[in-house]
């Protein structure tokens, strides 16, 4: 339902032509009159009757120029009496012994009216005319305004500046007025209401297209998944008929070998199968992870022991210094992060894995560095990306764990990067916001 705006515009003194006399208009009037008599009185014996009649006239158009017309019609017909009373004979007395001068003087009168009237009706059209000119600017400003606001909010502070600069100017809103006004008022009604009109018509398209790239991913989760469960439900069952149906024809080292293929694929099914899930939460709820002060050195301290159960070689190398501040953080979240990283150098590099923790002001970096091939330049900036794979993935993996990696980052309202290592290996680096108010007492 469109609103109603009800305003009045009650003239600026441009445009008066009706209304209350002002004091200060009478005296400007009779002012006017006072030194037209006085100029008369002083030419008096050097000029004629018709010229003393035009200074008269004279009074009269700076009258109508400034003032009312009442004012003005009131000075006009002043000027008249005054002419007679001063100038026309016989002097001092309100009587016209000449038929000449009485017509002469009713001439005058109706020429001072008519001046009256037509200089009041100039003055109105100018006023009009600067009128309309700043109506039209600021109709032009406020358009320009709007086409730059970014929120319905925005557009209300912007209407609301509008009318309170209009009430404020000469020609102020009120409820009654005009037919001028009336429009003027209805312009800003119309010009804001388109505005809000776009707005909802962006809002709505934002919508659509949130909507749309979330089937998109919804379904491209579904492809995924058919996809690459595919391979390993398949061993899976390959391997356990072979034990159900021919357990007494393998020796101890197959049977051990099909069961040692069950455990791995059934284990490659439960991180796909957890990434997606996590993915899947952290990309699509309108609600935060929840957080709590965490300790770095325990989280990072738990996700190295149970990283290190299938680190044979001991290649994974830790550096926590001691005394580094607690972050807002959910620490199963955090973990999981880290435990991609690492499971993604165990598996794609064959030398040492640096994981290192520094501090700095307002934040803490953890960072996960290998001595691998490395990741080319053309395939740094999709890396974190859903279902992309570098060329030392190999055919298998998902290609969710650096995804689900960079939304965790963003969840904790941190950040993932990838640097090229110098002398060969990449380095990806965790870094999180650390507040600087700490809570009181023992870490927890």
């Amino acid at each position: 339902m469109r609103p109603v705006v009800r305003w009045r515009i009650m003239s600026s003194p441009e445009l008066a032509d009706a209304g209350a006399p002002s004091a200060r208009g009478w005296l400007t009037a009779a002012s006017l009159l006072a030194l037209a008599t006085a100029i008369g009185l002083v030419l008096d014996r050097h000029v004629s009757l018709t010229s003393l009649a035009m200074v008269y006239v004279l009074a009269v158009v700076i009258a109508a120029y400034r003032l009312g017309w009442v004012e003005s019609a009131a000075c006009a017909v002043g000027a008249v009496v005054a002419l007679n009373f001063f100038f026309v004979s016989p002097r001092y007395t309100f009587e016209v012994d000449n038929r000449e001068n009485l017509i002469a003087l009713a001439a005058m009168l109706a020429v001072a009216l008519v001046i009256s009237r037509l200089a009041a009706g100039l003055r109105r059209e100018t006023g009009a005319a600067r009128l309309g000119e700043r109506r039209a600017r600021q109709l032009q400003r406020l358009a320009t305004a709007l086409a730059g606001a970014g929120s319905a909010d925005e557009v209300l502070a912007l209407g609301d500046s509008a009318l309170a600069e209009a009430r404020a100017g000469p020609d102020y809103l009120a409820f009654e007025g005009s037919e001028a006004g009336r429009q003027h008022a209805q312009a800003l009604h119309t010009t804001l209401e388109q505005a809000m009109a776009r707005q909802r018509l962006a809002a709505s398209m934002r919508a659509a297209q949130e909507e749309a790239q979330h089937q998109q991913v919804q379904s491209t989760f579904l492809a995924a998944i058919s996809h690459d469960l595919r391979t390993p439900l398949a061993a899976i069952v390959g391997a356990a008929s072979s034990l159900l149906t021919q357990r007494d024809k393998l020796g101890a080292a197959q049977q051990e070998r099909l069961l040692g293929s069950i455990a791995g694929e059934a284990a490659y099914l439960s991180t796909v199968t957890e990434n997606t899930l996590q993915l899947v939460r952290l990309q699509s709820s309108a609600q935060g992870i929840r957080r709590d002060w965490e300790s770095i050195e325990e989280i990072v301290g738990a996700v190295l022991a149970r990283v290190r159960l299938h680190d044979a070689g001991r290649r994974i190398t830790s550096k926590v210094p001691e005394g580094l501040p607690l972050v807002k953080a959910d620490p199963v979240l955090i973990a999981q992060l880290l435990t991609n990283l690492l499971d993604n150098a165990l598996k794609h590099t064959a030398g040492t894995i640096d994981l290192v923790v520094t501090g700095s002001p307002g934040e803490l970096v953890v960072s996960v560095k290998d001595r691998g091939a490395g990741i080319p330049e053309a395939e740094q900036a999709g890396i974190f990306e859903p279902w992309a794979r570098g060329d030392q993935a190999g055919p298998r993996g998902a290609g969710l764990g650096l995804a689900l990696c960079r939304a965790i980052a963003q969840a904790h309202g941190g950040r993932l990067t990838l640097h090229q290592r110098h002398g060969g290996g990449s380095t990806f680096a965790l870094t999180l916001p650390v507040e600087a108010q700490q809570p009181q007492g023992d870490a927890p």
